[in-house]
Parts: C-alpha cells; sequence; structure tokens
C-alpha cells in the first residue's frame, strides 16, 4: 500500500491583533495558533494559519496513482510541533477550505516597519490592491470573519459544510502534532481540479484554514498560549505536508506464505541511495531461519519466501528515530508477486540528504514480529 506527501506551495499566519491586522508573515518559519494581549488593554485577539497545496500536485496524485488503484484512499494534514508556550491542558483544532484565494508574500513577524506585501488578517492580497476578506453577505455555504464587536473583522472565509471540518484534540501532556483528517475536503478539491474525471460537485483549492472554536476566538478575555508549527520556510526537516493513503497491495501467494517459525529478512536487490524524484521498488528476501533439511537440485537460499497478507512496513528517520511511515493495517501492507514480498516508496514524500530506516512487522500464527535489522538508505538531491 501507499502513502505520498506533497509540501506547501504557501502557507502564513494571520493576526487580529491590534497592532497586527495588516502584518504580512509569509516568510516566517513559524506558524502559530495563539490568543494575543492587547498592547493598550486587558483584550485578548485570536490568529488564524492558512496553508496551500499545489493543484498541480494534487492533479498527479488522483490522475497516475489513486484513481489507478480502487478510488478509495484517505488523506491527512500535519504540521509539527515547534516550541509552544504557557499551555493551557487542553485545545481543540478545526480547519476548513477556504472560499477565496489570497497571497502568500514574503512578511515576517519581527519586520519593522511592519510588511504587509500579502495576506493579512483585513486583505487578501495587501495594503495596496487592499482586496478585503469577505465579512457580511458570504455567498452560499461560506462564512467567515468574527462575531466580537472588540475585535476587527476579516481574518478569512471558508466552506461551513460540516462534512468538511475536521477537528484534533490536543491535550498539554501529550503528542503536539496535528495530524488532521481532511479526506472530504481534497475530494472535493479533487472533483473541481478533475472535474472531467470525477462526477462530483467540486470546490476550488484554495487551500486550508486552521483556527481554533468561534467561542473561544470571541472571549477577548482570556488566552491558552501559544501553539507554534513549523512552517514550509523551516530550516528543519519537518514543514508542513498533505499526505495521501490508498491501497496498491497485491497479494496472490498467500498459501506459500510463511504461517510459523522463525524468519530471516533480507533487502534483495536494492540501492543504497534513492534520488528525490524516484520511485522505488523495495524487495525484501524471505526465508526460513532454520530451513526444513531436503535434497533438492538448487539452493534453498534462492526460492521466494512469503509473509502472510497481514505483514507491513514502516519508515524511520534513522537520526531522529521519527516515525515517518508508521505501520498501518490499512495502507502498509505488503504485497507480493513471483520474486517474493515488495512495497512501492515515493521518495518524494521524504525530505533529501537524509538517511532512512525500514522496518517490517509480520503476523502469522506464531503473533507478530518486528524486523529490524538495520534495513538503511539515504535520499539524495
Amino acid at each position: 500500500m501507499a502513502y505520498y506527501s506533497i509540501f506547501p506551495e504557501k502557507d502564513t499566519t494571520i493576526y487580529s491583533h491590534p497592532d497586527r491586522t495588516e502584518m504580512n508573515t509569509g516568510n516566517d518559519e513559524i506558524l502559530e495558533l495563539v490568543k494575543e494581549k492587547g498592547s493598550n488593554n486587558s483584550l485578548y485577539y485570536p490568529s488564524r494559519i492558512l496553508i496551500q497545496f499545489k493543484d498541480s500536485e494534487i492533479k498527479n496524485i488522483f490522475e497516475t496513482k489513486i484513481l489507478n488503484k480502487t478510488g478509495s484512499y484517505s488523506s491527512s494534514l500535519e504540521l509539527f510541533s515547534a516550541e509552544h508556550k504557557n499551555l493551557a491542558s487542553n485545545h481543540i483544532i478545526e480547519v476548513f477550505p477556504i472560499s477565496q484565494s489570497w497571497d502568500e508574500g514574503t512578511g515576517r513577524y519581527s519586520n519593522l516597519p511592519t510588511s504587509s506585501n500579502g495576506c493579512t488578517w483585513v486583505y487578501t492580497d495587501n495594503s495596496t490592491n487592499r482586496i478585503n476578506w469577505v465579512t457580511s453577505n458570504f455567498p452560499t455555504n461560506t462564512t467567515g470573519s468574527i462575531e466580537s464587536d472588540l475585535i476587527t473583522k476579516g481574518g478569512g472565509i471558508w466552506y461551513n459544510d460540516n462534512s468538511l471540518k475536521a477537528t484534533q484534540t490536543i491535550t498539554q501532556d501529550e503528542f503536539l502534532d496535528l495530524n488532521l483528517n481532511v479526506t472530504n475536503i481534497t475530494t472535493k478539491f479533487s472533483a473541481s481540479i478533475l472535474s472531467n474525471l470525477i462526477p462530483l460537485n467540486g470546490i476550488p483549492n484554495n487551500g486550508f484554514i486552521l483556527k481554533i472554536p468561534d467561542s473561544f476566538e470571541n472571549n477577548v478575555s482570556s488566552s491558552k498560549g501559544t501553539l507554534s508549527y513549523f512552517s514550509s520556510n523551516t530550516h528543519t526537516i519537518y514543514p508542513p505536508k498533505l499526505t495521501f493513503k490508498w491501497d496498491d497491495s497485491e497479494h496472490g501467494f498467500n498459501a506459500s506464505a510463511k504461517t510459523k517459525g522463525e524468519l530471516n529478512v533480507s533487502l534483495y536487490r536494492n540501492k543504497k541511495e534513492y534520488n528525490q524524484n524516484d520511485e522505488a521498488l523495495i524487495r525484501l528476501h524471505v526465508r526460513d531461519k532454520y530451513p526444513t533439511r531436503q535434497f533438492t537440485s538448487s539452493s534453498n537460499y534462492l526460492q521466494p519466501g512469503y509473509f502472510t497478507t497481514s505483514s507491513f512496513y514502516s519508515i524511520r528517520d534513522a537520526h531522529t528515530e521519527e516515525i515517518v511511515i508508521p505501520f498501518d493495517d490499512n495502507f502498509t501492507k505488503l504485497s507480493a508477486d513471483s520474486e517474493g514480498m515488495y512495497f512501492k516508496l515515493y521518495i518524494k514524500s521524504l525530505q533529501p540528504e537524509r538517511y532512512y530506516r525500514m522496518l517490517f512487522k509480520h503476523i502469522n500464527d506464531d503473533g507478530a514480529e518486528i524486523f529490524d535489522n538495520n534495513y538503511h538508505f539515504k535520499v539524495v538531491r
């Protein structure tokens, strides 16, 4: 099965703080959801995050990958934690598809004077052209702005269909990365991008808006701290990504699978390095650790061995040990053909100039076993 990630073409944070309603932060390394205290009062003003991925890359995934298989897939919007501050015990994050186009800009939070050459809380573009976000008389099926009269109107406009809403609750003591299921949204995007292929009513891809719930945004008397995430401009290996997962597994050799006993697993005809644009076919050589003695005319080591259909792969960063692709019962199954076990890996989803490690899980009559024998490879530019 397959995981394929793409990275943003643009992202930014927009701020409702009175000092920053016309400030663009399109070039910042950090995206943040925060309620900032006013400079001259005790009110707290929320921010929102905008993020968008290329039409051409979404189109490529659906045309050449997902639609060539079952058509069944899942997608998730992932953002990775930076340095959070003064966090409350729990937070609810909401994601909606944006319904108005916007410009990223090249401004920064720290710029003096404040830069506004891209979208802000007030404008979709900049303070020269002054195209405002819609704040009233919203088009059908959209909403936006903010209800509190103490906060400047603006902050984006989005589709308010509940089926297109994604949420995640995170707590202070748990993993604070975001991983939001946006399958319904990307299906609508694809229906618009591929209108001649998918018989659905789509919506244009203007990206995603991330925000906290309206009830807390409009409560200007308190804050829950700062949630910070790496942006596409980060100098780390943690930019946001949109990950698609679908079923591309094929396994017609279950009758020959190893249903019990100890096994040896090695890589077979694989390279040590892959170009970042490669689509690698990773092959495994599976054999009994203690084969039954028998008289044959060929080596037992040349015969392909098979895991059961309950076998999976996982990818980790070899340096940080971060799980890049988890064991996924639905989307990382291993395939099998006459040469043995294999899976397809889209190298473009990984960060270049990094080493990665592959792990394999096999479930048979003896239970589950993890094979982790330093199966390494490097991604090069």
